[in-house]
């Protein structure tokens, strides 16, 4: 059986019933991909008797040597960063698909769907227009720390968690999914889940707002340094485009506005699988909380190379928060007017 008789809501965020019983079938699906070959009907009956959790679980493990051989004979290590915003999604169309083979109720799943797709065109988007799709393309923190950190342990780093922990978080983030796919035969759709949705689009449209702000900034920034004229159509002071960094709209409130709302978008999707199973939390919760964590040392390393990098950036750390607004203190724009009073 792919997945769990249940009768109550409660029982799908139950790891015991909903997960234990088909860790086995790990074990057995290589051999059984193998058996099934090229038959398209062997494939299908496969897909639909294995668990879905187990599948895409099996999915990210599959992709660790894949990415770890590209990286490794590319000496690039940005292969994952490529697929960062397609995995998610891929995830989550494959538990809806499960559920309409089933013949599942999916109204809840399919919106699901959209949102994701709309998730995944925006960071896809974002990420094609910054080169990350260019030949030889590289996240600069990769190359920063192969400066401190000797070949072998690189290495040993690039299968632990460039290659194997980063696939599998992408994974887990999509893990409540599976909770919504079970819980749909038994919770229909409420009002509430169109909260949830318009939640879920909001914090999309609030990093595609971001990106496009940041975007905005750093073409004129650029224009600027090659022209040494602030360009005659942007909002940009020379002072502001000197600083080097941006310090007006969602970035005067937040440091990171676009890792707020990317954040946000995976807790909000744990949040909704806990709604949906009438639970305060449940053990999906692992993927957003790991995911926060990343986010976490990630934006660390980054502001400790940004601080460097920019003179004025400790003073931006202490007047506007890393991810939350502050709700008191002078943000950027006093310290913006205490530099023309000294400038005068």
């Amino acid at each position: 059986m792919a997945s769990p008789v249940l009768k109550t809501s409660v029982a799908c965020a139950d790891f015991g019933r909903t997960v234990l019983p088909y860790i086995s079938q790990l074990n057995d699906l290589p051999h059984q991909i193998y058996q099934a070959g090229a038959d398209p009907q062997a494939l299908r009956l496969l897909y639909l008797n294995t668990n879905p959790l187990i599948t895409a679980f099996a999915f990210s493990l599959a992709l660790v040597p894949i990415v770890l051989v590209i990286s490794e004979i590319n000496r690039n290590y940005s292969q994952i960063d490529r697929v960062w915003s397609i995995l998610p999604t891929l995830y989550n169309l494959h538990y809806v698909a499960f559920a309409h083979a089933k013949g599942l109720p999916t109204q809840r799943l399919d919106s699901l769907a959209i949102i994701s797709s709309v998730w995944s065109a925006r960071l896809t988007f974002n990420y094609w227009r910054k080169g990350g799709y260019q030949v030889g393309s590289e996240d600069y923190r990769w190359e920063i720390l192969r400066k401190y950190i000797n070949p072998p342990l690189f290495f040993i780093f690039n299968v632990v968690f460039i290659s194997l922990a980063q696939s599998i978080l992408l994974f887990t983030i999509t893990m409540p999914t599976y909770i919504m796919l079970l819980a749909a035969p038994i919770t229909k759709a409420q009002t509430t889940d169109a909260l949830f949705t318009q939640a879920l689009l909001g914090f999309v449209f609030l990093a595609f707002t971001a990106d496009q702000q940041q975007w905005n900034y750093h073409t004129a920034k650029h224009s600027y340094q090659s022209s040494a004229k602030v360009p005659p159509n942007t909002t940009f002071s020379a002072k502001q485009l000197d600083r080097g960094f941006r310090t007006t709209g969602l970035w005067a409130l937040s440091r990171h506005p676009n890792f707020l709302a990317e954040q946000s978008v995976w807790v909000t999707l744990y949040a909704w699988s806990c709604w949906v199973t009438n639970t305060y939390w449940n053990w999906s919760g692992v993927g957003a909380a790991a995911y926060l964590i990343l986010f976490q040392a990630s934006t660390w390393f980054t502001e400790l190379v940004t601080e460097k990098k920019y003179p004025d950036y400790k003073i931006y750390q202490k007047r506007v928060g890393k991810f939350v607004p502050k709700l008191w203190g002078e943000g950027m724009g006093e310290f913006d007017k205490e530099v023309e009073k000294k400038g005068k």
